[in-house]
């Protein structure tokens, strides 16, 4: 991705939180001159990886395939007695047209809340523990507390407001219908590292171009102390 794409995406998403109501620490505000003034008090937001992310799954086709998002906190399963939170929570932004392919995680349970525009559309799979394949098992899953049946593959949506949650092995992948989503996450540790286990193998982090400045670092960016 061009430097100036990751730059415009990462304003969308601080207007459409502005339109939402959710308001960002202060780290979100950090420009990378502030940045190299930053001592280990921040170790944190570094180590955890909190701050801003951008994902197009190494595909080069961000108005399509992936999104952009800020973690706003995390523990970490690299060092736990570190940081001993055994959670995480995440803002996501998904314009409409956009799409995350079908993945499952290991270990993270996640919530994911439709917190304001369109309609949050996912289909979901168990997979096979042994072979991580897609499985036409049918589906219960907890929609706002709620034990719903649901059938491989079945779109589910769920409108401002709603949740669902993720187990592991659960495939899912997501989009945005009739406007953009700002989605809501909040899980076990996040490591997305570790922790993706993309159907068709994926990247995570894009190869970025650097054409113009960039206006805020992203969370795999942060200079050393």
């Amino acid at each position: 991705m061009k430097r100036s794409e990751i730059n415009k995406a990462l304003r969308e998403l601080e207007a459409m939180c502005r339109q939402e109501h959710c308001y960002l620490p202060p780290f979100c505000h950090f420009t990378p001159e502030e940045w190299k003034t930053k001592g280990h008090e921040y170790d944190e937001v570094r180590d955890c990886m909190l701050g801003w992310d951008i994902t197009d799954y190494g595909l080069g086709d961000f108005d399509k395939v992936g999104f952009s998002l800020i973690t706003i906190r995390n523990g970490s399963r690299k060092q736990p007695e570190k940081y001993p939170k055994v959670y995480a929570e995440k803002l996501l932004f998904l314009k409409e047209g956009q799409y995350s392919p079908n993945h499952f995680h290991w270990f993270k349970t996640e919530d994911i809340i439709n917190r304001g525009g369109g309609i949050l559309c996912m289909r979901l799979w168990k997979a096979d523990k042994e072979t991580e394949m897609l499985t036409e098992e049918p589906l219960v899953v907890s929609i706002d507390g709620v034990s719903t049946r649901v059938a491989p593959g079945e779109t589910v949506r769920l409108a401002p407001g709603q949740s669902i949650c993720y187990e592991p092995y659960l495939y899912h992948t997501f989009w945005a219908e009739d406007d953009h989503c700002l989605v809501g996450e909040v899980s076990t540790v996040n490591d997305d590292m570790r922790d993706n286990r993309f159907l068709t193998p994926k990247g995570r982090f894009p190869q970025i171009e650097e054409d113009v400045p960039a206006e805020h670092l992203l969370c795999n960016e942060y200079p050393e102390v």
